[in-house]
């Protein structure tokens, strides 16, 4: 239904890769689309699993059979298996010119099963939900960037007539399939408190100890469930940017999940309504997961960070332009909710600003018509922001 706007066929010239990506966000339809050429090897099929399971070499014999007709073998869920990437570095090294993509949705049962992670024979791609460009290639053209903010962007939701039912559907399929079948934790219940917990967290700075208590859990714990999360592909933190010599920041880390829809389910908000608070904090989340595909998609190492300052000046997010350097420059973005946002709405970027030379000083908001203060903050609607964002203008 949509049409994705990441290319790895130029990457995989060059080397192997993993593409990375939470449940349903739709890795094996892009392959299919985009490969037809390649062999798929589906860790899903019961059979298929056993058999490689048991002895993992063989896929040697499978590519062997294949080879002729595929020079791209797709390996899906990888993780299933973390073994096979042993025999998939083996033939990686006799063929050069073969090509690997393993797609999964957890990084942590590879990076703890202590396998080889093909020492960087493979890059590493993460997959996100339909971004904003995409959603104007839906044939139908059911939604806008808008309903993103209530329910999402996981293509089945966005092409669903109840969308709410299955974001709830689909939290039941993580802690069931993801989390419970997987063992990432011994108890799926208290997991599924610090859940709750960790949506209403969503977006401001992360105090262990506090989540430990409401989630009956102890802050050794959280800490440990947040790694899940992580390790899971279903939300990142963000990290304090404190490198401002003027105005000591705070070092606590933000966390947001991967989709916004996903973090309304798990509040039981089944809508957004402009003026609202909820508004401003769905905006704030769905600008965040825009910014963080772009950067992936785009293969931009940069660190996207949030600054706030001892005496309460904040700005949403900072994207340094450079990662080292003693003339720091930056861009730093504010999401606010109102039509109308005062000078209050202002004084974050220029405090920043008195410490950090800021190429660009952005205030996202639902305005009438984008415009630019007297001394350069742009104030752009959350379309314009969009548009100069996935054009390039912005990075």
């Amino acid at each position: 239904m949509f049409k994705r706007s990441l290319n790895i066929r130029p990457l995989l010239e060059r080397k192997s890769l993993f593409l990375l990506g939470p449940r349903l966000t739709g890795k094996s339809t892009n392959l299919r689309e985009n490969f037809p050429e390649a062999h798929v090897v589906d860790l899903l099929e019961s059979g298929l699993f056993r058999d490689l399971l048991q002895s993992p070499q063989r896929l040697g014999e499978i590519v062997e059979l294949r080879r002729k007709e595929a020079s791209v073998f797709v390996i899906d869920e990888v993780q299933k298996i973390p073994t096979l990437l042993n025999e998939v570095h083996r033939l990686i090294e006799k063929d050069k010119k073969l090509r690997f993509i393993l797609t999964g949705s957890s990084a942590r049962k590879l990076r703890r099963s202590g396998v080889n992670l093909l020492g960087g024979r493979a890059a590493q791609v993460h997959f996100h939900p339909i971004t904003f460009p995409e959603l104007a290639t839906e044939r139908k053209r059911r939604r806008s960037w808008e309903d993103c903010l209530s329910i999402g962007a996981l293509p089945s939701v966005l092409d669903s007539d109840d969308p709410v039912s299955d974001l709830r559907d689909y939290v039941g399929l993580y802690l069931r399939e993801e989390v419970q079948a997987e063992g990432l934790t011994r108890s799926i219940e208290a997991f599924s408190r610090f859940l709750d917990v960790a949506a209403l967290m969503c977006g401001k700075q992360l105090n262990f100890t506090a989540i430990g208590s409401d989630a009956q859990v102890p802050p050794r714990t959280v800490i440990d469930y947040f790694g899940i999360l992580q390790d899971t592909l279903v939300g990142s933190l963000l990290p304090a940017f404190v490198k401002t010599p003027k105005r000591k920041a705070m070092t606590s880390a933000k966390f947001y999940f991967f989709d916004v829809g996903v973090a309304g389910s798990l509040l039981g908000r089944n809508a957004v309504k402009e003026g609202t608070e909820e508004y401003g904090k769905a905006l704030e989340h769905y600008v965040f997961t825009q910014i963080k595909a772009y950067l992936d998609y785009h293969m931009i190492d940069l660190s996207l960070s949030y600054w706030r300052s001892l005496s309460k000046f904040e700005v949403d997010f900072v994207l340094p332009l450079s990662k080292s350097g003693k003339a720091l420059k930056a861009i730093g973005i504010e999401v606010k909710a109102t039509r109308n946002p005062g000078e209050r709405a202002l004084h974050g970027l220029r405090a920043l600003a008195e410490d950090v030379a800021l190429e660009r000083k952005i205030v996202v908001a639902p305005v009438a018509s984008s415009y630019q203060t007297k001394d350069g903050i742009e104030v752009l609607h959350p379309e314009d922001f969009l548009a100069v964002l996935w054009s390039g203008r912005l990075v």
